[in-house]
C-alpha cells in the first residue's frame, strides 16, 4: 500500500486550510489508507492547548486532532523549530501523541512517503 504524508502549514483559524488538512487525514484513515500528519510553520498552532476560536464562527481543531488516534493515527509529527520560533512549548499542547522532529528528521519523513498532500 502506498503511504501518504499530509503536511499542514497553516494556523487553525483565519482560513479553512488547517481544517481541510485534518478532514483529508481523517477521511483517508477512515478508508484505511496509510497516512501521517506533519504540522509545520504556522500549522504547529493547531497543537496549542485551550484554543479559543471565535464563538459561533469557528470550532476548535483540538477535537479533530484528538480523534486521529481513534482512526488509527497514533502519532502526529510536528516540526520542533517551527514550534520553538513561535514560542509553543511541548507542555502547552492539546494532544500527547506528538513526535517532535528536527529539519533532518522532517526531510527523512518526507522521503519515506510515496505521496504528499500539502495544505
Amino acid at each position: 500500500m502506498k503511504s501518504i504524508l499530509c503536511i499542514s502549514r497553516h494556523s487553525p483559524y483565519g482560513n479553512a486550510l488547517a481544517r481541510e488538512a485534518l478532514e483529508a487525514v481523517l477521511a483517508a484513515a477512515a478508508f484505511e489508507q496509510n497516512i501521517a500528519l506533519l504540522l509545520m510553520d504556522d500549522g504547529v498552532w493547531q497543537l496549542k492547548d485551550q484554543q479559543q476560536p471565535l464563538a459561533g464562527i469557528q470550532k476548535s481543531v483540538a477535537r479533530n486532532l484528538s480523534a486521529l488516534e481513534m482512526f488509527g493515527i497514533e502519532t502526529v509529527y510536528a516540526h520542533q523549530p517551527s514550534a520553538h520560533q513561535r514560542g509553543l512549548s511541548a507542555q502547552a499542547i492539546c494532544i500527547d501523541t506528538v513526535q517532535w522532529l528536527t529539519d533532518d528528521q522532517v526531510r527523512q519523513l518526507i522521503s519515506q512517503h510515496d505521496h504528499l498532500l500539502s495544505f
